[in-house]
């Protein structure tokens, strides 16, 4: 079909919920997508980090492949291998936790709301987040997410959730109460314009959590996964949630989330507390396990610590030409460019030219390449970002 008929298909049928810009995309690879008319660009940006190791990696779809002939769906009244193994990997890699398998970041984020909510059960139940964060799109999640603009019109929301600033030891003190179960927070706010948690401030929220008997969660949705040079964030801190929640790359395409938890307080949900109905499906299960067979047998941590200090050395390079760059944010391969003016003309310039990333926060570039990223593909996007902010 041409771009027109797919278009209009939407406009007739699928609901305008999201803003789209007028590109069908009808394959891609690695870090080529190719829309219906042909034109290849460059994607910076794959699915908000869902690919993370680029677009159809060989491993994911080999493992798809294999699993769709043998077992799509089992319900979770039974056992499945997929799911036993790759709750074996995620915990080996972590922290040695137990793990709930749902569909999304969303829903894992609600899962542990709630068994934040039973463990403090009856008189402790609220959370406290961080302004700028951002955890889903539920109810719950909205109401945890600390941006206003995404709460309007969905009032009233959910109680028991308090935002304060970021990096901000004196406002967690002053919100932690004797009805705070939990504090969560995203190690690097990647909605939020992708802002870096300081270590000691990291290290602080851990201690007042083991003083105060409060669950410490992290919200490692986006930074899973490989996508800082550890395989999870929270690796860079030397210390351990209690709590953390994955999706987007972890399924290498497949929608997959997961809630990690320590074994110590895995037994809160008994049987019948929470569900999910295709959560940990096979063949979810069997992308995510190629997602793991890639990043270590490819060294793509190294890679992405490689890569990720070059693309940083180069927005250096494009901060020193142009002075519209304030800042530059981020960790491995999860970086932002803040300009002083509004980055969405800089966006649609780069679009134009063959080249998709993000812009958040409104005058925030976000950058994510795939863990698979090359020094030619980043000069390729180094290109046309520095025409692109020549332009704003």
């Amino acid at each position: 079909m041409k771009a027109k008929q797919v278009i209009g298909l939407y406009d007739d049928y699928v609901m305008g919920n999201y803003t789209r810009k007028p590109l069908v995309i009808a394959k891609a690879k690695g870090s080529r997508v190719w829309s219906s008319e042909g034109k290849v660009y460059l994607d910076f940006f794959p699915g908000w980090a869902v690919s993370g190791l680029g677009h159809c990696h060989k491993r994911v779809v080999k493992a798809i492949q294999s699993q769709a002939q043998k077992l799509l769906h089992v319900s979770n009244n039974y056992y499945s291998e997929p799911q036993a193994k790759l709750a074996e990997k995620i915990s080996l890699n972590s922290f040695g936790g137990r793990v709930f398998f749902c569909n999304s970041g969303a829903e894992a984020n609600e899962s542990a709301f709630k068994l934040s909510r039973a463990f403090g059960n009856p008189k402790r139940y609220e959370v406290i987040t961080m302004l700028d964060s951002f955890h889903g799109r539920t109810l719950a999640c909205t109401a945890a997410t600390g941006q206003e603009k995404y709460k309007r019109g969905f009032e009233p929301l959910p109680e028991g959730f308090k935002s304060v600033p970021f990096n901000n030891r004196e406002a967690v003190l002053n919100a932690v109460t004797d009805k705070t179960a939990a504090i969560m927070l995203e190690l690097i706010q990647g909605e939020g314009g992708i802002n870096v948690a300081d270590k000691a401030y990291v290290r602080f929220l851990r201690e007042l959590c083991f003083e105060r008997n409060m669950l410490l969660i992290f919200d490692e949705v986006q930074t899973g996964m490989g996508r800082t040079g550890k395989m999870f964030c929270y690796q860079h801190y030397a210390v351990e949630p209690d709590i953390m929640t994955l999706a987007k790359s972890l399924g290498g395409g497949m929608p997959i989330g997961a809630m990690v938890v320590q074994k110590k307080i895995s037994g809160i949900l008994s049987p019948g507390m929470h569900a999910s109905t295709f959560g940990g499906s096979p063949i979810a299960c069997a992308a995510a396990l190629a997602v793991f067979e890639a990043i270590e047998k490819e060294q793509l941590l190294v890679n992405v610590a490689n890569m990720g200090n070059y693309l940083h050395d180069e927005f250096l390079r494009l901060k020193s030409r142009h002075p519209i760059i304030k800042q530059i944010r981020g960790v491995g391969l999860m970086l932002g460019l803040e300009l002083i003016v509004n980055a969405p003309r800089a966006y649609d310039y780069c679009l134009a030219n063959g080249l998709l990333i993000n812009c958040t926060q409104g005058n925030t570039l976000r950058i994510m390449p795939a863990l698979t990223v090359t020094k030619k593909e980043i000069d390729e996007a180094i290109k046309i970002l520095d025409d692109a902010v020549s332009k704003c």
